[in-house]
């Protein structure tokens, strides 16, 4: 479905864009970088970089007021800005040339965001038979598709195989015999050994997972990683071709990767003078960090990928090794800053010294700030109000005193029901994280771009969730 907005036959111009994030030169003292909040609005510098201002407040996203939207498709709803994520796609091919950029869809998959990823010339990174099923019957070369998992299960191993998937990550020594048994015989499938270096790094405890206190991956410093590489490479219908790690999500400097490439060629240098073998590649995974609100840091990719190819190839000169081919996984980076949600206030509830503003949303279609402290920076949207802003708490609709989507955060202070509130960086784990709870429905996603548009997942009806409810 195509939607052409009547935007551009408004009377009033819209405003200059917010700023976009964009690369520092590495200067060699510093490796993040924050958002440029700009003069004259710094609320609107964590948004996509397409936002302009219109009158009465309203903000357009891809050339499409967020008001109309929210006409159009009611909330709560997910708007994903596509020249933003191509553009950011197109990011990490210049910081990471002659390297592999694959899109870790966990942060936020559909059909057309494997196929904007793909055009772009990204590989994916999967986690089930789900995830790669809809890539491949998108048009997506299963060969440039990695999977990975901590537990992946027999239909997981068998999907990858059947659809010829390029890489599956092994992430435990009791996957080795599994994935051999399953694998054709005189067929060899390419593998990687996921590697954890024992680096603390990521934005909170539970998405840190570079060190040995957490379920992913086969140790370094006890020799599991070690072991597994030896089992592997007796296996001849498995190919070790390289090792992965994974350090943790939101992290925002680059010594935290400089350190791994360091600790995996070692590793590299180890396997060569042991089994004299040279594994060609080098996968140091994802997690690079963005800014939530103005002001906040977030990963400089251009910086990340000068050092880090300049450390890899200075670590393999002092080794003796040639340079393996990098690989990096961003999620969160590419699909994060394009999405923005939008709800609908239901009510203002003044308790004490607290003031609660509900929308018709929440934990539903936003988990995370639940589950790790996620803070965000909502807006309101299409009503200029004269009022002094208050510190409010904005929270959902649902059951739970943890309900809340934005804690402490400053509106208004007549903000009412009915209002529209707009909340950027929702383009990551927000729709793939979404449940069920309650039965109010997941949200649809909606696509901007050049003024139309479209959606890409319809909102979930209660007609879906009844026709799977068939225990009468």
């Amino acid at each position: 479905m195509t939607v052409t907005t009547t935007s551009q036959q408004r009377t009033a111009q819209p405003d200059t864009p917010a700023q976009h994030t964009t690369a520092t030169p590495d200067t060699g003292t510093h490796d993040t970088t924050t958002r440029d909040t700009g003069s004259r609005d710094p609320g609107l510098s964590v948004w996509p970089a397409s936002t302009t201002r219109l009158p009465h407040d309203d903000l357009a996203v891809g050339g499409v007021p967020l008001t109309e939207l929210a006409e159009r498709f009611g909330t709560p709803a997910y708007v994903l800005d596509e020249a933003e994520v191509r553009d950011r796609c197109r990011g990490y091919l210049r910081a990471f040339p002659d390297a592999d950029v694959i899109y870790a869809a966990k942060a936020f998959l559909c059909r057309a965001m494997a196929h904007w990823v793909r055009e772009e010339g990204l590989g994916l990174d999967v986690c089930s038979a789900g995830e790669l099923q809809l890539a491949v019957t998108t048009g997506f070369p299963p060969e440039r598709i990695v999977l990975h998992g901590n537990a992946k299960s027999p239909e997981d191993l068998r999907t990858a195989l059947r659809l010829g998937v390029g890489r599956i990550v092994i992430d435990s020594t009791s996957e080795i015999a599994r994935l051999a048994a399953a694998v054709p015989a005189g067929a060899r499938q390419k593998v990687l050994i996921r590697v954890v270096p024992g680096i603390a790094a990521g934005g909170h405890a539970k998405i840190r997972t570079g060190t040995d206190d957490q379920k992913f991956g086969l140790s370094l410093a006890d020799g599991s990683a070690q072991h597994a590489i030896t089992r592997v490479l007796g296996q001849p219908r498995l190919e070790l071709v390289g090792l992965h790690c994974h350090l943790g999500s939101q992290i925002t400097t680059v010594k935290p990767f400089l350190s791994a490439v360091r600790r995996l060629v070692g590793l590299l240098a180890r396997v060569h003078e042991q089994h004299g073998v040279t594994l060609p590649q080098l996968d140091i995974g994802g997690g690079h960090g963005v800014a939530y609100r103005p002001g906040e840091d977030t990963l400089d990719v251009a910086a990340l990928g000068a050092k880090v190819r300049a450390e890899l190839a200075g670590s393999c000169a002092a080794a003796g090794l040639p340079v393996p081919r990098l690989t990096v996984e961003p999620g969160r980076a590419i699909a994060g800053p394009a999405g923005v949600a939008l709800y609908r206030v239901l009510s203002v509830k003044r308790t004490g010294e607290h003031t609660f503003v509900a929308v018709d949303g929440g934990m539903s279609d936003n988990p995370r700030p639940a589950l790790y402290g996620v803070r965000y920076a909502p807006r309101l949207i299409g009503r200029r109000s004269a009022a002094a802003p208050a510190p409010v708490t904005v929270v959902g609709r649902h059951c739970e005193a943890g309900d809340v989507l934005a804690a402490d955060v400053r509106l208004p202070g007549d903000v009412r029901p009915g209002d529209l509130l707009g909340v950027p960086v929702a383009g990551a784990y927000h729709l793939s994280m979404a449940s069920g709870y309650n039965l109010v429905g997941r949200p649809p996603v909606i696509a901007v771009t050049g003024g139309q548009a479209r959606i890409l997942v319809r909102r979930e009806s209660l007609a879906d969730i009844q026709e799977r409810d068939i225990g009468l």
